[in-house]
């Protein structure tokens, strides 16, 4: 394409055309067509790459490098395309190998949808080209037309054996397209009147002069530097973003680690006022148990003090027996010996009753003194309990004091956490 914007003679243009016609040799039309599609297909996407970066915004319908380029992918899709014959006229359109997309493609039924859905389209030649354009939006039409290039057994029942899409050049066509991804465009469809536009090809647009060439040279190298900026921004915001996830990841650890601390430490105070309840009742218990047996003692030591001044009571008032026994004994020997009339049987009954007073007054001493003895085992035993459950106090108190511990770390992991919040 060189050769049309750098002769200025048009004279010299047509002599050299007409002399590198005559000196080819014949080729096949088909094998022509392809090459000129192909070139067209190349130049279309070069310009419009080319002007759309230069243009800086997003595309919409009314930029004519990306109309020219819907009209040559139509051209594309048509060469080749078999007549298929109805009741009432030869149908021939596009619109039938795009409708296969959305079989070999889930992603594209979403597309087909829209555009059988769109109000105001009545041809299938105006659905091919809503749909071209929406996968242009969807920056997917290398993607659908390369699963399309792929099964070209099915392509077969729509195009004729030398189409471009049946041949190698339609996949040349494909692999440009991937680089229409870095366009973005805003089109409108549901104005636009896509049944009746006339596909035709602005050549005037691509021939151009020396002069342009080295305008566009000059382009090429701003490109180029921006793309290198574009390239070198992206991957800083790549190895961004993957900085940021880490310790985003991080800060989720964290905050885990953080809330099992918070829910072990919940737990830790709960059982910190569990204890503490616990060691409170047992000290009231301990207490209780402490005053009753003091009660207890000082009972005791009330009823064995009662029982010694009884004994010593008992005692005195058995010598004072014993005293008046041996006086009456003696009264009566003195009686028996000076009254010989007097019974000594009598006298021996006397002795007798006497002893059993005795024996008997020394058998309920012994049994006071047994009930006393168990009282003293009793406040033995109530004593050791008291001392048991004083040791199980200051054990649960020791409890308390780890966990006061691990209170401390856990607001020390949360001091840790801020500044990583705050980045």
């Amino acid at each position: 394409m060189a050769q049309f914007g750098a002769p200025r003679n048009p004279v010299n243009w047509v002599s050299h055309l007409t002399a590198a016609v005559v000196s080819q040799p014949a080729k096949d039309p088909a094998v022509v067509e392809r090459a000129n599609l192909l070139n067209m297909a190349k130049l279309s996407i070069k310009g419009l790459i080319e002007s759309a970066l230069s243009y800086g915004r997003t595309l919409d319908s009314d930029y004519p490098p990306l109309q020219q380029f819907f009209v040559v992918m139509e051209h594309c899709l048509k060469h080749g395309l078999k007549v298929r014959k109805s009741f009432l006229s030869f149908n021939r359109t596009i619109w039938g190998p795009l409708e296969l997309v959305e079989k070999l493609c889930p992603e594209a039924e979403e597309i087909a949808a829209s555009v059988r859905d769109l109000p105001g389209l009545r041809t299938p030649l105006g659905r091919a080209r809503a749909w071209l354009r929406l996968s242009m939006m969807q920056k997917k039409l290398a993607d659908y037309l390369r699963c399309l290039i792929m099964r070209r057994d099915l392509l077969s029942e729509f195009y004729e054996n030398y189409a471009v899409m049946m041949e190698e050049e339609g996949t040349v066509i494909v692999g440009l397209l991937v680089g229409l991804n870095v366009i973005d465009a805003n089109l409108c469809v549901k104005g636009e009147d896509l049944d009746s536009q006339v596909g035709v090809i602005d050549f005037s647009i691509y021939l151009k002069s020396d002069e342009d060439n080295h305008d566009r040279e000059g382009r090429d190298v701003q490109i180029s530097a921006i793309l290198d900026q574009k390239n070198y921004v992206e991957e800083l915001n790549r190895q961004l973003h993957g900085n940021v996830s880490s310790l985003h990841a991080r800060i989720d650890t964290l905050e885990n680690s953080n809330a099992k601390l918070i829910e072990e430490l919940a737990i830790a105070k709960n059982n910190i006022i569990k204890l503490q309840e616990e060691n409170h009742q047992l000290r009231n218990d301990n207490a209780m148990i402490f005053m009753k047996a003091h009660q207890h003692l000082e009972a005791a030591k009330a009823s064995i003090e009662a029982e010694q001044m009884y004994r010593q009571q008992t005692r005195h008032g058995l010598n004072e027996i014993f005293t008046d026994i041996c006086t009456h004994h003696e009264e009566a020997q003195l009686r028996q010996e000076s009254d010989t009339d007097i019974e000594p049987a009598r006298v021996q009954h006397e002795i007798e009753l006497a002893v059993k007073l005795l024996e008997k007054d020394i058998l309920e001493k012994q049994d006071t003194l047994i009930g006393l003895k168990e009282q003293l085992q009793e406040v033995k035993a109530i004593t050791f309990e008291m001392y048991q459950k004083n040791q199980c106090s200051e054990e649960e108190a020791k409890k308390r004091d780890v966990n006061d511990g691990q209170n401390g770390k856990s607001s020390q992991m949360s001091a840790c956490r801020k500044p990583y919040e705050e980045r």
